[in-house]
């Protein structure tokens, strides 16, 4: 569904066309180009170096804790250790604190939250207590969920999902090593499965107004970590015919429905192109498998499948271009997006 012409971007083809139409006087259309192409203001760059180098510092204050403790592990002791993780734990929670919710504080929570996994491990490492590195990663994402719920900060939202993630990762490779054959495929579907459960969530509440959800870079990152694992199942799915399991067969079908929740997301919602082009993308990979996969089994030619999987990649990307571009004008979406 097309938006409302007073939500569209003021791009300067359209307030061209509103030019040539004369709804807008030559005096009103020279100062809405100039505002439509103006670059951004001395206090938003301002803000943007701030966050950004903020960001980056946090991340590298971080890598420097780590660092620290693997080079000086065997001069310090079990309690210097615990202690100056737990130190730093507690400084940068009481900077959160302290700065609310401006950007440095947020930033300390989640560098407080970072810690946490270092604690665990110099407390794993100092008395030895044979936890598996799946149990590491989520107990450090349960220790930290009271703070992920109370700080309404996307990243550390993002770090409790990567560690779930890491979580169930390790410990399919170490528990479910023997137990079936299709666990790869096992393990896509329910990475799938959490990644996309939070995805819909976050567009669900992002829909209803939110205000910290409205930023777009998050679900974009949703979107592929829930596409990803079961993309690679479905391509399992097509070229093993060994492996079809359920598992791979169900993420075949979660994959074409999440294709269709991207078209509707797109009409209905946001209209951005960045999830078409994401979609577009696994539907390339999927046709080019199955092509290839159909062309190697019934002219056993792999020669002749080299030179016809390159036109089909041509033709596919020149269709995906035009479709985008038909998208881009019907819901008036720039193509920047």
């Amino acid at each position: 569904m097309p938006k409302d012409f007073l939500d569209l971007e003021a791009t300067p083809e359209r307030l061209h066309a509103l030019a040539d139409a004369r709804i807008l006087s030559p005096d009103a259309y020279g100062r809405a180009l100039h505002l439509a192409v103006a670059t951004p203001s001395r206090p938003a760059w301002r803000a943007f170096l701030s966050t950004t180098l903020m960001g980056l510092g946090s991340l590298l204050v971080l890598a420097g804790v780590v660092y620290f403790f693997a080079y000086n592990w065997a001069e310090l002791g079990r309690f210097a250790k615990l202690g100056l993780v737990a130190l730093g734990i507690t400084g940068a929670a009481v900077g959160a604190w302290r700065l609310g919710d401006r950007p440095a504080g947020q930033f300390a929570l989640l560098a407080s939250a970072v810690l946490v996994g270092p604690l665990l491990a110099v407390y794993g490492q100092a008395y030895q207590t044979g936890a598996d590195p799946y149990e590491l990663f989520i107990g450090w994402a349960v220790l930290i969920l009271p703070w992920v719920a109370l700080a309404r900060f996307t990243p550390l939202w993002l770090l409790q999902l990567v560690l779930i993630n890491t979580g169930i990762i390790l410990f399919w490779e170490q528990r479910m090593r023997d137990w079936s054959a299709s666990r790869e495929g096992q393990l896509a579907l329910v990475l799938g499965l959490l990644n996309g459960f939070a995805w819909a969530t976050y567009e669900h509440f992002a829909n209803r107004r939110v205000s910290w959800l409205q930023g777009r870079w998050m679900p974009r990152v949703l979107a592929i970590m829930a596409m990803t694992p079961l993309l690679g199942a479905a391509v399992v799915f097509i070229v093993d015919s060994d492996d079809r399991s359920f598992a791979t067969g169900l993420s075949f079908l979660l994959l074409l429905a999440a294709l269709g929740a991207i078209v509707a997301l797109h009409r209905h919602l946001h209209g951005e192109l960045f999830l078409l082009t994401l979609g577009s993308l696994c539907v390339m990979t999927l046709v080019n498998t199955a092509v290839g996969y159909f062309l190697i089994k019934a002219t056993h030619a792999e020669e002749l499948t080299l030179f016809i999987l390159p036109l089909l990649i041509i033709g596919e990307v020149a269709l995906a271009v035009y479709w985008l571009r038909r998208e881009s004008h019907a819901t008036g979406v720039s193509e920047e997006t």
